[in-house]
Order: structure tokens, then sequence, then C-alpha cells
């Protein structure tokens, strides 16, 4: 669990390098800012707040429960060591899910980059981070509402990676897309990342992370457990990127690395609700059928004019919420019954979670104001909010259509 746990934070690397790849150089360091910074709120949020929220230890089968601020070790044969039946202590706990707390936020960095200003940013980040997360959290993992229905959620496709697409899409909605990335004759103007390199490096650090993510959620060190959650979720990832390959080329006519990138994203974030329960065939068809909805809701997403610069929405949103359908299409609970329970309760946490960040957004929007002025997201969030840059003068070239204008 502990080992995991490291992988888990490794995530929070990866995520950084993909942002910081994804978004122009001018807004390198921003991305950056806000990815350390998200961390360090969620693990001292969850340490005050969110653990007893999500995990609170009353009010089964409930809709909210708080078990009290900061840690307290339980006593007795519910110890220490005791904990979980003997399969991991009560601090191992709490340093594992808290690396997942701070993950919902780090989806919505990515999508609201290059234009939200960063204190709108980091106050949105811990409220949604200390309240949001935790309560659909407990719904199925702290024993609540959902987990008496019988939804089913293995390592979080709805209440890790949809519950921060729902969160991204909120806050873009409000926030509004970048400048000149829509046109008034209606065109859309690509603005590419600064680094596919750096892009890529964050992917394959996400999939390294993944093993912890996953393989951590059985809980356990079983062998046969945790090696078949090794196998669908590489086999899923794998899967995600041929998908997201053949289908690009199809509609693109050219072989784009950041659809294949998300595909492999796509793929992960599919496997996740039921990695435990699928066989390595049903998860090449779950990351498969991610990898073919990444460049469709990708083109979807741009032609309702919603910009989303690293693609958080389509991977975490849309491939989170295909994944946990999935629990009730393929593998061990598959059948009518459950699939019903996956779509209501999908539905559920996001309907809370879009409700709970819209809210918010907006509120910080007529109050202290969520978007840079237009001369600072020219001139780049990197000096206008920072006063540096991520790179001296001339040391990332920009892309060749720019310098031919």
């Amino acid at each position: 669990m502990l080992v995991s746990t490291v992988l888990v934070f490794v995530m929070h690397l990866g995520f950084s390098a993909l942002e910081a790849g994804f978004v122009q150089k001018k807004n390198t360091v921003n991305i950056l800012f806000k990815n350390a910074m998200i961390i360090s709120i969620g693990l001292l949020t969850y340490f005050i707040v969110g653990f007893n929220l999500m995990y609170p230890g009353v009010n089964e089968g409930g809709f909210f429960g708080f078990g009290g601020f900061g840690l307290s070790m339980p006593e007795g044969d519910a110890g220490g060591i005791a904990y979980a039946d003997g399969g991991y202590t009560y601090y191992t706990d709490f340093i594992f899910q808290g690396m997942f707390a701070a993950t919902a936020a780090t989806i919505v960095s990515g999508a609201v980059a290059e234009r939200i200003k960063l204190n709108a940013f980091l106050i949105f980040a811990t409220l949604f981070v200390a309240i949001s997360y935790p309560i659909t959290g407990m719904w199925k993992w702290g024993a609540g509402w959902l987990d008496a229905a019988g939804f089913y959620d293995f390592a979080g496709s709805t209440l890790v990676h949809a519950v921060g697409g729902w969160g991204a899409l909120a806050a873009v909605l409000l926030l509004g897309a970048r400048r000149g990335k829509y046109q008034k004759n209606g065109g859309i103007k690509p603005i590419p990342g600064h680094s596919m390199p750096l892009a890529a490096i964050g992917v394959f650090l996400l999939w390294f992370g993944w093993f912890g993510f996953n393989g951590g959620s059985v809980l356990s060190a079983d062998p046969v457990a945790v090696s078949l959650v090794f196998v669908t979720t590489s086999l899923a990832a794998s899967a995600g990127a041929v998908g997201a390959f053949f289908l690009s080329y199809f509609l693109f006519k050219s072989h784009d690395l950041s659809m294949v990138l998300n595909g492999i994203l796509g793929g992960l974030v599919g496997i996740t609700a039921g990695a435990d329960l699928m066989s390595p065939m049903e998860a090449i068809m779950i990351g498969g059928i991610a990898g073919l909805i990444i460049p469709v809701s990708v083109v979807f997403f741009d032609r309702i004019k919603i910009d989303d610069p690293v693609g958080a929405t389509s991977v975490h949103l849309m491939c989170g919420l295909w994944g946990t359908l999935a629990v009730g299409i393929f593998g061990a609970k598959a059948g009518l019954g459950q699939l019903w329970t996956q779509l209501y309760g999908t539905l559920a946490v996001g309907g809370f979670t879009f409700a709970f960040a819209f809210g918010l957004m907006y509120i910080l929007k007529v109050t202290i104001g969520i978007r840079v002025s237009e001369e600072e997201e020219e001139r780049g969030l990197d000096v206008a909010e920072h006063d540096m840059e991520a790179y001296e003068a001339g040391t990332v070239t920009e892309p060749a259509y720019q310098l031919m204008k």
C-alpha cells in the first residue's frame, strides 16, 4: 500500500509534465506552480477535513457524515496495525487516499489553463478538494448510499476522474475560451502546446503511476488480484492508444501524437472502475472504446466552443463515464440491473459535483473575478502572475506554421 502511495504521488509529476507540454511556453511556470500547490493544498485539506468527510465511520448508507477534524487513531482492535483487518495501518490508509484527493483538482487545472487568475483557482481547488470530492467519495468508498445501492467503482473512474471532469466542465463554461481560439467566422484556431516531448513524458509517468492507482486499490498484496489489475490496466492503456490512433487518422488524415497520448490516458481512465473485474480481452475492449471516444469528444467540445487546452474533459469526464458504465456491460458484475445502478450513480455524483463547482466558480467570478485581463493573457501568465519565465529567450522555437505567417 505504501509503495502504491509512492506511485500515485508520481502521477502528480506526470500531470505537471503533461499539462506543461500542452500549454504555450509563456504559461509553463503558471501550470507548474498550480500543480505544486494542488498536491500541497490537497494533502493539508484532506488531513483537516477531507479524510473524515470521506470515511466518517458513521451514517452508513447515508449521504453525509463527518468524523471530526484531523486524524485520530482508532483504539483497541481497530487501531493502527489491526486497522482494516490487519491489511494496512490507519496512517497508510490516510496517505494513500490523500494522494488520490488532489488528483481531481489537477484535472481542472489543465482545462482552465492559460487564462484563469491564480488566486481564484487556488481558492476553487482548496474548497473543491476539501468538500466536494470527499462527500461524493463517501457515497461509495465511505459506505454511503451508493455503496448500499450496489454501485461499483474500483479505483475512481467516476469518484476521481469524472469528478475532476465535471469540475473542469463547470469552470470552463464560466471562464470562457482563450482569446482567438474561436473566430467570428466560425473557424477554430489551433493553439498548440509548446513541448510534445514534455507531454509524452507526462503520459508515461501517469501510466507508471497508474500501477499504484489501480494496483493499490486492491487494498492488499494478494498476488493474483494485484497482477490481474496490472494486466488489465496496461492492456486498456495500450488499446486506448491504438483506438485513438486509428480513428484520429481516419478523421484528420494525420498521425496526431496528442490524440494517441490522450488515448492512452482515456484507456487508463476507462478501465479504472472495473480493473479487478475484467478479463484481459474485456480490458482491451474497454480501453479500445475509450480510445475511440477521445477524438470524437475533442471535436465535439471544440464545435460547441468549450476550450480545453489539455483535453481533460474528454479524457477524464467522457472516458470516466464510459468506464463506469462498462462495469455493467463487461466483467463479473455485468447485467442490466448493474448497468442501471452504474448510470444513476455516476449521474448523481456528476450532478452534485457540477452544481458545487459551478456555484463556487460563479461566486468567485462575481467577487474577485476568475479571468486575467486580455493584456495579461497576451503576455502570458508566467510574467503576469509570477514575474518569471520558464525558458531563456529563444530556447523553445515557435511552431512552423506561426513562423510562416
